[in-house]
């Protein structure tokens, strides 16, 4: 299978270390039987004879029966397969495909979200496959059934697997996630970490966490974990676990900051949204040279921001924009009322082949009209949203719009924005900002609108306690768990 259609099917084998791990724990006697539910060329089920193995390549469910001959492997669509089968397991391992909603759609991604609201586990309808494979795996056990999976470390973070967990925690007695921060998958940007669940139809009020500076080969999870429990999980760190990673100390300081009475969220100061779509960004976007060539009207057109490599520190001045304009770049947004009352010279550069080009574009052409591009605002500040050190928070002197590759911030509690700046380059929101962000890949972070929003600005009278070698510490290890190399 060549590397796109992996990336497409989710397709990537585990290595053979993990695969002895998982099942060295998962299987307990010699008449247990194991599921994989994609098993893809049988690494899993070749360790265990009585196993049975779905898999809807029918490459690799070849592959699988050969090499697994005492197994057997079924080649189909799991979920498909699921709603018919009558077999219950003992236990379960496996990787299921990390298919992300994108690509994961049609009847089988509506045959999935079916067999989970069975079970009650509902879940939105941005949820990548790997969370529905686990709900419909674990309800194809036997009461006190268990299972052992390579999860992705969006575990950690991503709303979508909050239902996930919610369903683990109420139905097995043990729930046991191991965060490896060495890549488990060292051709891949994805993180990887471990998920155990014991004690199918069982319950739990707490979730064993344990991390790990890298993988290690033994027969049983880790000993030594930190015991969450689902309450403090949900409500105090809205149902993350990425929190867990840096020392309880940190963590107590970053609640202490929390429940402070005069803290204060970066959403209640501001709406955080991101900026326009064009869909034709280079059609739209235009050089100061190639505007004054077309003669088009400066009432047409607005500077903006393209994307976060191009904001500077703290502040974009006139001075700044009118440099961008000296070395002729292409800033200026073709900003059209939705009129047909359209001066000539913005006429004839719509009828270029360009433009008639741009007009085909999907979000151009799902539009009335097609030039008029929509959402378009001039924020009070700007926040790059994929950063390598930290989110820069920038000050719109200069009145631009921006697109989509930077957060716009429009403030609605104006008393409080001197206290937005001030506390913004300090230690501790720098640490909010690793904690309510995510790791993206290549070393970056990735801060949704969302999560934006929630980042802690704590009161002045704080700022004391909240500086020195823990936050320090803390910072350090979030930026190693998503392997930023300064």
């Amino acid at each position: 299978m060549n590397r796109a259609a992996q990336k497409r099917s989710g397709s990537f084998y585990t290595p053979d270390p993990i695969v002895s791990c998982l099942l060295s724990w998962a299987i307990r006697n010699p008449s247990d039987r194991l599921l994989d539910p994609s098993c893809g060329d049988g690494r899993f089920i070749v360790g265990h004879g009585n196993s049975v193995g779905v898999e809807h390549d029918l490459s690799a469910a070849q592959s699988a029966s050969s090499r697994a001959l005492s197994a057997t492997v079924h080649h189909s669509e799991f979920f498909a397969w699921a709603s018919r089968t009558k077999e219950r397991f003992e236990c379960a391992a496996g990787n299921p495909p990390f298919i992300r909603y994108q690509n994961f759609r049609g009847p089988v991604r509506e045959t999935a979200l079916r067999l989970c609201s069975r079970v009650g586990a509902n879940f939105s309808g941005l949820t990548s496959s790997w969370a529905l494979f686990l709900v419909v795996t674990a309800s194809l056990l036997k009461p006190g059934g268990r299972m052992a999976f390579v999860v992705p470390a969006e575990i950690g973070h991503a709303p979508y697997a909050a239902p996930l967990l919610d369903y683990l925690i109420d139905n097995f007695a043990v729930v046991h996630i191991i965060a490896v921060r060495e890549k488990m998958f060292p051709e891949l940007s994805e993180d990887c970490w471990m998920l155990y669940a014991e004690g199918y139809t069982g319950k739990t009020k707490n979730i064993s966490f344990s991390v790990q500076s890298h993988f290690k080969t033994t027969a049983r999870p880790p000993q030594r974990f930190t015991s969450i429990s689902v309450r403090e999980w949900s409500d105090v760190w809205r149902r993350r676990l990425r929190p867990y990673l840096i020392s309880s100390h940190a963590r107590d300081l970053y609640r202490m900051a929390i429940e402070h009475p005069d803290a204060c969220r970066l959403g209640d100061i501001a709406s955080v949204g991101i900026g326009y779509v064009s869909g034709a960004n280079e059609f739209f976007h235009l050089r100061p040279s190639e505007a004054e060539q077309w003669n088009i009207p400066k009432s047409s057109l607005h500077p903006t921001v393209r994307n976060g490599r191009s904001l500077p520190v703290g502040r974009l001045s006139e001075r700044i924009v009118k440099d961008w304009y000296r070395t002729d770049e292409p800033i200026l947004l073709l900003r059209l009322p939705k009129t047909n009352n359209l001066s000539a010279a913005v006429l004839r550069y719509l009828n270029t082949d360009q433009g008639r080009a741009a007009q085909t574009a999907y979000k151009c052409r799902t539009r009335d009209p097609w030039y008029s591009v929509p959402d378009v605002q001039i924020p009070d500040f700007f926040l790059s949203y994929m950063s390598g050190i930290t989110p820069n928070l920038v000050f719109n002197a200069a009145g631009c719009t921006c697109t989509n590759s930077v957060h716009s911030l429009r403030v609605r509690d104006r008393r409080r924005v001197r206290h937005l700046v001030t506390a913004w380059d300090t230690s501790f929101v720098k640490l909010s900002c690793e904690i309510e962000g995510h790791a993206l890949g290549g070393g970056m972070l990735k801060v949704e609108p969302r999560e934006a929003a929630q980042i802690i600005l704590p009161p002045r009278s704080l700022f004391p306690e909240l500086v020195g070698p823990t936050v320090d510490n803390a910072i350090k290890t979030m930026r190693s768990w998503r392997h930023y190399a300064a």
